[in-house]
């Protein structure tokens, strides 16, 4: 039996009410890999999900001389420690002879620049633009040893100048999200942060005359007390960070939702859990969000354009609830994603062997 070891980010717990999409992903990955007979060994932050029976990556105060810390060049106490989380792991990993591949789930240089001292070879899914922390060590990366893959093409483009990801699409758990008779409401979900526009999904709903439902963490404390906070009332209600049950059932409820990213979203996920629901998606067409929803589930609309989004809510809303699910279950569902990453393993075990 093939023995997958899958480092997740420590950061945040993997589990619901998940911190976001990389979060999700790897819950999905590590349940979907189980479910197809392979042995998964977890190392994940605190907090995760009790049923992945993950080992806890030993994030905790690192013990530093008054002499280290007073050394200026030290980093953010947060990064010292998981660097040593890491560190921690990768030599632990590095000693084993019974895994057969290590993928890397993380954000953290670490992982990726020990890779050449395990004995198997190791696959990192890159869920973000180029970091000035990882896109060195991406670079000098065995190519022999280590294999790459990106959540959309348009990732997979940010990364060509020093590697040649896999693209695999982030997968949905389409039983988990099922299809939701609709209604008048509209949904925006997601962190609360500038940088996911929630002001602007404000704007829209506005404009197109319905109520808007917000839904998930608020990251950015400032940014919601001053642009989002005072907007509240009956035609816009915030309901927390929800649970994946809790918050598919309000999608299902939804005419429409929207996805007002400020910058370019790696893949989308927001989105395709929308989409699955068969609840159609306005959005701004940036980054990999094309990739994952097309005219028959969504309007994509320039960057910023209120207007345009309000406009194309009256066009969604007549959308075949049936039809927009549809195309979630044949672009981006959990058994697709899975699949695809047997696949690499496969490869690389292939040509490590070799």
């Amino acid at each position: 039996m093939t023995h997958v070891v899958v480092v997740a980010d420590s950061r945040y717990p993997i589990g619901e009410p998940f911190a976001g999409g990389m979060q999700s992903m790897t819950w999905h990955l590590v349940r979907g890999l189980r479910a197809r007979g392979t042995r998964v060994t977890v190392f994940a932050g605190p907090g995760s999900d009790p049923e992945l029976d993950a080992h806890l990556l030993d994030v905790r105060p690192v013990e530093l001389s008054e002499t280290a810390r007073r050394d200026v060049s030290m980093g953010p106490q947060e990064w010292v420690e998981q660097h040593h989380a890491y560190l921690q792991l990768m030599l632990a990993l590095a000693r084993r002879d019974d895994v057969d591949v290590v993928h890397n789930n993380t954000l953290h240089h670490l992982p990726v620049a020990m890779a050449d001292l395990l004995p198997c070879p190791m696959v990192t899914t890159l869920h973000t633009p180029p970091t000035p922390w990882l896109e060195p060590v991406v670079r000098l990366a065995d190519a022999r040893h280590t294999h790459f893959a990106a959540v959309s093409r348009y990732t997979a483009t940010q990364w060509s100048h020093v590697t040649q990801p896999a693209v695999v699409l982030n997968g949905v758990d389409t039983d988990r999200w099922p299809l939701g008779p609709g209604g008048d409401d509209l949904l925006w979900s997601g962190r609360i942060v500038p940088e996911k526009g929630t002001h602007l999904a404000l704007d829209i709903a506005a404009a197109a005359g319905r109520r808007l439902l917000l839904a998930g963490p608020i990251a950015d404390p400032g940014y919601w007390r001053d642009l989002v906070q005072p907007r509240l009332g009956p035609d816009a209600v915030y309901l927390g960070h929800l649970h994946q049950q809790a918050l598919a059932e309000v999608a299902g409820r939804s005419a429409a939702v929207l996805v007002t990213p400020l910058w370019d979203e790696p893949y989308g996920l927001v989105g395709a859990e929308a989409i699955s629901c068969g609840t159609p998606v306005v959005g701004f067409d940036r980054g990999g969000m094309a990739e994952v929803l097309d005219r028959g589930c969504a309007r994509l609309v320039a960057p910023g354009d209120v207007a345009a989004a309000a406009a194309a809510v009256a066009e969604v809303v007549e959308l075949s609830r049936e039809e927009v699910r549809r195309g979630a279950e044949t672009s981006c569902s959990v058994g697709a994603m899975v699949e695809r990453y047997l696949s690499l393993y496969d490869q690389l075990g292939l040509r490590h062997a070799a």
